[in-house]
């Protein structure tokens, strides 16, 4: 508006130097054009201010968001410092079990070898001896968790020393979970 009244005046005084009326109306023309451009780009500034408004609106709740984000990280490595802490209190009760068990089989060992060392040292081994006498049909048998060579021989109806001999265990009380042992005369 302040544009439009300067032109008018700049107009008036083009006139009044002995200006045609053309020329006037030429400049008259060039302000109108002028006023309709300047009111255009008060309408950009205008809409242009509003985006500037929105961006901030969205800038200020992204802020809110990071620091939710900052929350959840904070979230997540507490919770990796409790898992850590927890690992390890299961790993140093795993450790102490394990000492207190070899501990154990230390004493036991220790304790067998002194028996042996008194009473076995007078003594020959003998290796263990195996009868042929024993029926030559029979099943095979996986061994599964807590069977024994008798607890076999009684659910297969075979004779304990059989499945001894046919196995030629040497040690009938060391037999191994998944082991397959033949049965003889087994049902």
């Amino acid at each position: 508006m302040r544009y439009t009244f300067l032109l008018l005046l700049l107009g008036a005084a083009v006139t009044v130097r002995g200006q045609s009326p053309v020329d006037f109306a030429n400049l008259r023309e060039d302000v109108r054009v002028l006023s309709q451009r300047v009111g255009e780009l008060s309408l950009r500034v205008e809409q242009l201010e509003r985006e500037i408004a929105q961006l901030r609106t969205q800038a200020d709740g992204g802020g809110r968001s990071y620091a939710t984000l900052a929350q959840l990280n904070e979230a997540v490595a507490e919770m990796n410092r409790v898992l850590k802490a927890a690992v390890s209190a299961s790993r140093t009760e795993t450790l102490e079990t394990v000492s207190r068990r070899m501990e154990q089989m230390a004493q036991q060992t220790d304790a067998a070898i002194q028996a042996l060392a008194k009473g076995g040292a007078a003594r020959a081994v003998t290796p263990p001896t195996f009868s042929p006498e024993f029926p030559k049909e029979g099943i095979s048998y996986t061994v599964q968790k807590g069977d024994t060579v008798a607890l076999i021989a009684k659910r297969t109806g075979a004779r304990a020393a059989d499945i001894i001999n046919a196995n030629k265990l040497a040690d009938p009380s060391v037999i191994f979970v998944g082991q397959v042992l033949f049965i003889p005369g087994g049902k």
